[in-house]
């Protein structure tokens, strides 16, 4: 085969999965790395542990506030994937935390104060990502609401209290819930890559937010096995949180957020910044 026909342009053969791997973005860590995360997350949330309570209390307050308008205007229908949709902002409202983490990490000390009014090195590029983050989350419940229709048809929404036993006492329901599961987790799957290490990165260096999503996305996919078992802590905390009415927030939002920042370093670090084209 000459060495043309090789180069796929021509399409003359397919490449591999394996062929998408980059040896230099692999960092060849145990499964369970992100229990080590969650320790040194910890750690930092144990040292000055008073802003990253009131970090976490603040994000409880506007989760609280946010829940209550859905219910008191009547878009409870869209709570459940809104829900599921604070997973995908989480990594930009938790800034503070990183900025708190990585000034620990050079030995100084730091307060709410300067946890909220960070200043990201990339500038004005981490409104960007949040902005398509949140772009995300509105194209995930509208989502939401035609899968609904799919199954239920254009009727009016039965209500928090009664949506459960439907869901899970009809055979339209089960099989929602299957699909509506299937499309959340490409959607979350998705969103968790793009974002795991784009907004620590934007924070920590000055990338434009593209190239910092696209750089998170190389990462989780050269390190999937740590990344899945990571996102599933994750989920699991947060399942913990919505199980105590959102009051878990408190303790869990700031500890992952520090975790998070530690992960960061673990896997997006060894990547050269001087390079031009960031290592990759």
């Amino acid at each position: 085969m000459s060495e043309t026909d090789r180069s796929y342009w021509l399409l003359s053969e397919t490449s591999g999965i394996g062929e998408t791997r980059d040896p230099r973005l692999q960092r060849d860590l145990p499964v369970l790395e992100g229990l080590r995360w969650l320790a040194a997350g910890w750690q930092d949330f144990k040292a000055g542990p008073m802003p990253s309570l009131a970090y976490g209390g603040a994000v409880f307050v506007l989760s609280v506030a946010f829940v209550w308008t859905l219910v008191a205007f009547g878009r409870d229908y869209i709570l459940f994937p809104a829900l599921a949709g604070f997973l995908i902002v989480a990594p930009f409202l938790a800034i503070g935390l990183y900025e708190k983490s990585r000034t620990l990490g050079e030995g100084r000390a730091i307060g709410f104060r300067s946890m909220v009014r960070v200043r990201p090195r990339a500038g004005a590029q981490i409104f960007f990502a949040g902005l398509l983050l949140c772009l995300l989350v509105l194209l995930w419940t509208r989502a939401a609401v035609l899968l609904w229709a799919l199954f239920f048809g254009v009727t009016a929404f039965p209500g928090l209290d009664h949506v459960v036993g439907i869901l899970f006492g009809t055979a339209y329901g089960w099989t929602m819930v299957v699909v509506g599961t299937a499309i959340g987790g490409l959607f979350a799957a998705f969103a968790f890559a793009i974002s795991v290490f784009a907004v620590p990165m934007l924070l920590d260096r000055p990338v434009d937010a593209l190239t910092a999503m696209g750089t998170s996305m190389k990462l989780v996919w050269n390190n999937l096995p740590v990344m899945i078992a990571w996102g599933a802590i994750v989920l699991a905390l947060f399942a913990l949180c919505v199980a105590t009415g959102l009051l878990g927030m408190i303790v869990v939002f700031p500890l992952l957020g520090h975790a998070t920042w530690h992960a960061y370093k673990a896997v997006a670090a060894p990547i050269r910044p001087d390079e031009p084209d960031g290592g990759l």
